[in-house]
Order: structure tokens, then C-alpha cells, then sequence
């Protein structure tokens, strides 16, 4: 028996070529969401994604108004320009959401996340340690004789970069929050 060749795009559990051979322009955005602080609210607006097979990135959600009862979710997400246009009608048409922003279409904004990054290490490599976190701005939340807890709160990439430079030097552990995010300015985003 001959080996099967695939066409680029097509899959060994299918018998016709359900994928694209065009790549697609993902873009990935970041969505602020106004919802009412009750049950089961986060569950319908992730089953919105999750049901129409759409990739969350971060997720955020706080309670940021207790008079109003009102809560923001923060959602970093990517597809196609059309993907995205079709998540934030269908957000919109949700009977808990107060409002829909992205953030990345009306412009400037702040995205931070927070990381706390364990790392152990002894000798020299602790002392790089230390030395790497005070460049990138990292404080030490927790300190034993063989490990250190750093708190870092600055963009994903940062973050990224942050962590891929304490590898070498003994990450052990990574625990993120998702992106919280605001507009510039003086004006609110709902």
C-alpha cells in the first residue's frame, strides 16, 4: 500500500479539502465588555466563543461598578477583520451586555498584565536573576535561600520576553492574569 499524499490544506480525516489554501489576515484585538454582575453571564459570552469555535487569548473579568452592578470583561482575541466584526455584533446583541469596545479599532490604549514568575537558582545564576528582573522592572514578591517570587506587570510581549530570560537562570513556575485595558484619555470607553 502506497502512502497518502495530502494537498496543502486538505486533512487525512476528511475526504474533501475543507481548509483554505490562502492564508488568512489574523489580527488579534482586544474587546472591553460592559455586563451585568449576575450568574451565569461569563458562561453565555464564552459559549458565544466557544460555540462558534472563536479563540480567546486573555480573558479578564472583574466586577467595576458595585452601585450598578456592573462588570468588565476584558478579551483578547484573534481572526480574520470579518471574525472580528461578527464577535462584537453578536456581543452586542447579548441581553446582559451593556456595551461592546475594542479597543484596538478606536485607537490608543493601555494593556497591561501581571505575571508572577517563580525562579530558583543558587550561585551566580541568582545573582543574574535579580539583576534581569531589575531591568525589566520586575519587583521580588517572595524571597527563600533557594527561590524567588517576581511580580511584573507590563505588556504580554514583556512578559513574554521576561520569562523566556529567566528560563536559563531556573524558571520554575508562571502564573498570569489575562490583560486588563483601558482607554487614553479623558473621555470613559462605554
Amino acid at each position: 500500500m502506497s502512502p497518502m499524499t495530502l494537498k496543502p490544506g486538505s486533512s487525512a480525516q476528511s475526504a474533501y479539502n475543507l481548509r483554505s489554501t490562502l492564508p488568512e489576515s489574523h489580527e488579534r484585538h482586544t474587546l472591553s465588555v460592559l455586563v451585568d454582575n449576575e450568574p451565569g453571564v461569563l458562561a453565555r459570552v464564552i459559549g458565544l466563543f466557544s460555540g462558534r469555535g472563536y479563540n480567546i487569548e486573555s480573558l479578564t473579568v472583574a466586577e467595576t461598578d458595585h452601585a450598578s452592578h456592573l462588570s468588565r470583561i476584558t478579551i483578547v482575541t484573534t481572526g480574520t477583520p470579518q471574525v472580528i466584526d461578527q464577535i462584537h455584533a453578536q456581543l452586542e446583541r447579548m441581553v446582559p451586555v451593556h456595551g461592546v469596545t475594542d479597543l484596538t479599532v478606536l485607537g490608543a490604549h493601555i494593556e497591561r498584565e501581571l505575571a508572577l514568575v517563580k525562579v530558583a537558582s543558587t550561585g551566580e545564576k541568582r545573582v543574574e536573576a535579580l539583576r534581569m528582573a531589575d531591568l525589566m522592572q520586575a519587583r521580588c514578591v517572595d524571597v527563600t535561600l533557594e527561590s524567588f517570587v517576581f511580580e511584573i506587570a507590563q505588556t504580554s510581549d514583556q512578559i513574554d520576553a521576561f520569562i523566556e530570560l529567566m528560563r536559563p537562570l531556573g524558571l520554575l513556575e508562571v502564573a498570569r492574569t489575562g490583560v486588563a485595558a483601558v482607554m487614553r484619555g479623558k473621555e470613559p470607553m462605554e
